[in-house]
């Protein structure tokens, strides 16, 4: 019985696909390169994802794209932005931290690591440690939203890494920052 079902789904998930045109996949459909000739399947090869031999990418196959890379994709955006002396994490970035604890989730042996940063006002030490909780409010939220604790370490740069050396507010504002590094980043 479990077998029927499988085949029938198959069946209709095959009846159900297209043939791509002419128009669409530059050369002749079965139909169009034998005439009178029946389609016995799918025009194209198969999808293999995923690298060939020896870790070589396969000529030709799509390459399943890096969702960490990819800038249309939310965890390509790694970077937290605070309120002046403030660890408060704003709501505009609830998205970003909710994809990147999902793919921490479904990704166990995946590590990240959140650098605290602060503006260069203040002392030394106060900035370290403002660093620290800012690092440390977003790791929380990650862990409460599925990340695993173990995944997620916190360091504090202080105001040892900006982005900006203007003393401006608007280059004071990139600098007050928690930055999420995954493995191989840091």
């Amino acid at each position: 019985m479990k077998n029927a079902v499988v085949l029938a789904l198959a069946a209709f998930v095959w009846a159900c696909s297209s043939q791509p045109t002419l128009e669409e996949s530059g050369k002749p459909s079965v139909e169009e390169r034998t005439p009178g000739a029946k389609p016995t399947g799918p025009s194209t090869a198969p999808v293999r994802p995923g690298p060939g031999v020896g870790g070589q990418p396969i000529p030709g196959a799509p390459q399943a794209v890096n969702p960490l890379k990819d800038p249309n994709s939310p965890l390509s955006k790694r970077s937290v932005f605070y309120d002046y002396d403030s660890d408060a994490i704003k709501d505009e970035y609830r998205p970003m931290i909710q994809a990147h604890a999902k793919y921490l989730a479904d990704h166990g042996n995946e590590k990240m690591l959140i650098q605290g940063n602060c503006d260069e006002r203040g002392s030394r030490e106060y900035n370290i440690a403002l660093g620290q909780r800012r690092a440390d409010a977003l790791r929380r939220t990650l862990v409460l939203l599925g990340a695993r604790e173990n995944q997620v370490d916190t360091v504090s740069l202080g105001e040892e890494k900006p982005r900006c050396n203007d003393q401006t507010e608007a280059c004071y504002q990139q600098n007050r920052r928690s930055d999420m590094l995954y493995g191989g980043e840091f």
